[in-house]
């Protein structure tokens, strides 16, 4: 049985040591990524690595999801292995026999503020970005990607899974760039 620390941060330039610090653990797993990503490998490798008797430690409820139904999905999937989860910030812990009402509550309103509170961040950030555009000091990011690249290797027959693994992106990225230049190129065509 070993205790198993999930550490996730926003970025890869966000320090990861005050979450679980004096905690003891035997292994932890740590992603560097958006808790939005359905896609975290440390997470993925971590529900691969867990076994009967073992309990997964948590800084806190966001740190493992920012919406409630992936939460949710996580929670019994840690529970039908067998796994126990603790939420140290929140002094909460699910363990596989566990039933809990109150608790379960409690993990669902949580879950739910911390969804509404992501989905507040991203509204306040669309409009500061809606406010700089109509003053016109908003550029935009830089782009990170070579868009005509990704066309390029599109059209030499390349899935767009592979374009995203050659390039260090999201296949998301990859799909929307082909999309808009099918638009573009349909747009042109007119």
């Amino acid at each position: 049985m070993q205790r198993i620390a999930y550490i996730r941060v926003s970025s890869a330039d966000q320090n990861t040591e005050r979450q679980l610090d004096g905690i003891s653990y035997d292994k932890e797993f740590i992603d560097k990524c958006s808790g939005g990503l359905k896609q975290r490998p440390a997470l993925d490798r971590l529900l691969e690595h867990v076994r009967h008797g073992d309990t997964v430690l948590v800084h806190s409820i966001d740190r493992m999801a920012r919406n409630l139904r992936h939460l949710l999905e996580l929670i019994d999937s840690f529970k039908a292995k067998g796994v126990t989860v603790e939420f140290v910030k929140e002094c909460m812990r699910f363990t596989p026999e566990s039933n809990n009402p109150m608790q379960d509550l409690m993990l669902r309103v949580m879950g739910a503020v911390g969804e509404f509170e992501k989905a507040m961040i991203n509204e306040r950030q669309r409009e500061g970005i809606a406010q700089a555009k109509a003053r016109g000091v908003y550029t935009g990011g830089k782009r990170k990607v070579n868009h005509k690249r990704v066309i390029s290797l599109h059209q030499q027959g390349l899935k767009k899974a592979a374009i995203a693994r050659d390039l260090g992106v999201h296949w998301r990225t990859v799909h929307r760039i082909i999309e808009a230049s099918s638009v573009e190129g349909l747009a042109q065509a007119s």
